[in-house]
């Protein structure tokens, strides 16, 4: 199943986990590829991957920190020029911290307001005047099941996920009649980069009573980056054309 023949799309945190997993899905479909993201290491791992697929002439890869405003105005114009414009925009770049609320300093805050929803914005701004060019355009964000479920100890995280997840609903708004879609995917219970190791600064106090809610009624255990990323691809495609101003919970019936 080819969706994506033609179709050119831009992808942050392509270096790991779920990113890197959409890559690979949408590069399996015909798709066209710049894989961003801050880690170079993660972004050649996901490059050789491609190659071994043999699909590495469709792929692009570009070192982005999205919380630098210039250098995500530096990087989005040249992503589109290598592509020769843009259809799809995937914003998985993300990080996830851990902390009592009232032992949270000001910076850690603010790092992952800045890296989760400023740089999303700041993605989104510079890339809608190409994707409102662009073939039935697509924005996919990331929300995550913080959003509207609790998750203890992550008030920064999931503060930074319900307000992209409230942007997606005025972008999608604001767009529509111009032909652009904007949709969440509020991903759970999927093992990535982000989660493997334990979640970073998790207190060692921690209540983990507070977490027995947070695991899949499928009893599977966590699921795979691939299984977002098969959501993803249909979202950005046309089987996603009726889809927009919503968000997609993926989480295995953990908040059933």
């Amino acid at each position: 199943m080819n969706r994506f023949d033609g179709r050119r799309t831009l992808i942050t945190g392509a270096g790991s986990g779920i990113g890197r997993a959409t890559v690979h899905r949408i590069l399996a479909e015909g798709g066209r590829v710049v894989a961003a993201d801050i880690d170079a290491a993660g972004l050649r791992a996901t490059a050789d991957r491609a190659a071994a697929d043999g699909v590495a002439g469709r792929l692009e890869t570009t070192v982005l920190d999205i919380a630098d405003e210039e250098a995500v105005r530096t990087a989005v114009p040249a992503a589109v020029t290598g592509l020769g414009g843009l259809d799809v925009l995937v914003n998985a770049a993300g990080i996830l911290r851990a902390s009592h609320t009232h032992e949270t300093a000001l910076a850690d805050f603010q790092q992952v307001i800045s890296i989760n929803l400023t740089g999303t914005f700041l993605m989104i701004r510079e890339s809608l005047p190409a994707l409102l060019e662009g073939r039935a355009p697509v924005v996919v964000n990331f929300s995550s099941t913080s959003a509207s479920f609790a998750h203890p100890y992550m008030s920064a995280y999931a503060a930074s996920k319900g307000a992209i997840q409230s942007m997606t609903h005025a972008i999608a708004s604001e767009y529509g009649k111009q032909g652009l879609r904007a949709v969440c995917v509020a991903p759970g219970s999927i093992a990535s980069g982000m989660t493997s190791g334990g979640v970073p600064g998790l207190p060692e106090d921690a209540d983990m009573s507070l977490f027995d809610k947070l695991f899949p009624a499928l009893g599977e255990g966590f699921a795979s980056p691939d299984t977002v990323a098969g959501v993803i691809a249909m979202l950005a495609s046309q089987d996603g054309a009726f889809i927009t101003g919503t968000e997609i919970r993926i989480d295995g019936g953990t908040h059933m």
